[in-house]
């Protein structure tokens, strides 16, 4: 069955995720572990994904219908008349059958090539399932660092704010001048610009979040799972080993270099005879002038060998190995990659965690800079470009800080990604309702 965009309460009973429909208008609750079930379970991108097994499958019923019996019935209605005489009215009515007996392997080789394509299928819609579940995370992430940014962006706004009213207050009283009024009335629209654009970035990403989800675009949504940290302890050379044996599409590679192998033994089955059995029957009727039938049949075991072809049967095996070769070195360069993405991402990870763990502390210190320039200033000892920089200071300490987080956050999810960690047994789950209807 298929399943339809429908609001977020009847998502979450279809796919059992353990929690209540909201009530109607209501802002949805979506933990990061619903997200990922919820895409798992109706992303459209993996239900084309998906057909490729069902391709696979029928490719697999051609090889072996090749391989089994087929018939034919024809039915031939004829009239003739030569100079003279009568008219003859008749048909020939024939039923015959066939059934390859040998085929220097050819038939066998192509049904276990295409055995294997439809593993290879499997294969390349449970690597579908990880990379849609890698960027899910990801989504979900970037929405949260998006919105807390708006925080952050929000109170530079009323810092600005309540500055302006400060200053314009110590204008009136005569202890500042007016170019202090003006620069803080630009630094508060400077403000409220960045927190406009922080704004517009969060309904983007939760836009795309939406669309991975394949929900309903205008649903309201309430992520629930913030950043927790959980170090990885994996060291990068364990890391590598693990992504050679696990990741699906090396072993789809793995199985490319085998159907090429498939490929070159049924090339050289045309250096080969191939024997077929055939049987037949048949009815000739008469009607004109008389009328009349005989019965006929036949059986048979035919040879063909084709014993030359001025070397098109030897350019196809040459063509086979070739491709075969270009299979292998393909494997070779896809370990490459995984090697070369998986140390990106495991230094990305480690560049950020060192940063979450040096930033958390510049964030306390660039408050209290912020309240000291905040009361000089007020008490008529500092310079309106302490006030300036202390608050951009206090913004970058925690952008940073946030950044860092959640860097972090995606750069591990990379890194199992890029491992080949395979589904959980919940999301798997979520995987087997892909395409089904209320």
């Amino acid at each position: 069955m298929k399943m339809m965009k429908l609001g977020w309460g009847a998502l979450a009973l279809t796919l059992a995720l353990g929690s209540l429909a909201p009530a109607v208008g209501s802002c949805a609750a979506l933990s990061l572990d619903e997200a990922i079930q919820l895409a798992l379970a109706q992303n459209t991108g993996l239900k084309v994904t998906k057909k490729g097994e069902e391709t696979a499958e029928a490719k697999l019923r051609q090889a072996k219908g090749t391989n089994g019996v087929s018939a034919s019935l024809s039915d031939n209605l004829s009239t003739s008349k030569v100079s003279g005489g009568e008219r003859n009215d008749g048909n020939n009515l024939n039923l015959s059958g066939s059934l390859p007996i040998y085929s220097g392997g050819k038939n066998q080789a192509n049904i276990k090539s295409s055995e294997i394509g439809m593993d290879t299928a499997k294969l390349a819609t449970e690597r579908a399932q990880e990379n849609l579940k890698l960027s899910v995370i990801k989504a979900y992430y970037d929405a949260l660092e998006a919105q807390k940014n708006i925080n952050v962006n929000q109170e530079s706004v009323n810092n600005y704010q309540a500055h302006l009213t400060n200053v314009q207050q110590l204008f009136s009283a005569g202890s500042k001048a007016k170019i202090d009024v003006l620069r803080s009335s630009v630094e508060l629209s400077n403000a409220q610009q960045t927190l406009i654009k922080s704004q517009n970035s969060y309904e983007v990403k939760l836009a795309t979040l939406r669309n991975y989800l394949n929900m309903d675009r205008e649903e309201p949504l309430s992520l629930t799972t913030d950043f927790v940290y959980d170090k990885f302890e994996t060291p990068m050379a364990e890391a590598i080993a693990y992504a050679y044996g696990n990741r699906k599409d090396l072993l789809s590679d793995e199985y490319v270099v085998e159907q090429k192998e498939l490929a070159i033994k049924a090339a050289k089955a045309g250096f080969l005879p191939t024997v077929k059995l055939s049987v037949g029957v048949g009815q000739a009727n008469d009607f004109h002038p008389s009328s009349g039938s005989s019965q006929s049949w036949s059986a048979g075991i035919g040879v063909n060998w084709n014993i030359f072809d001025s070397g098109v049967t030897r350019a196809q095996v040459d063509e086979a190995e070739v491709a075969r070769d270009v299979a292998k070195l393909t494997l070779e360069k896809d370990r490459e990659t995984v090697d070369l993405n998986l140390r990106t991402a495991y230094y990305n990870m480690r560049e950020a965690e060192k940063r979450f763990n040096s930033t958390s502390e510049a964030v306390n210190q660039a408050e209290e800079d912020y309240y000291i320039a905040t009361e000089k200033y007020r008490a008529g000892e500092g310079l309106m470009l302490d006030i300036i920089d202390a608050q951009l200071a206090l913004s970058t300490a925690k952008l940073n800080y946030i950044s860092a987080q959640y860097d972090y956050a995606r750069y591990k999810a990379e890194v199992e990604n890029a491992m080949g960690i395979s589904l959980t047994e919940s999301e798997l789950a979520a995987a087997a309702r892909l395409g089904q209807e209320q």
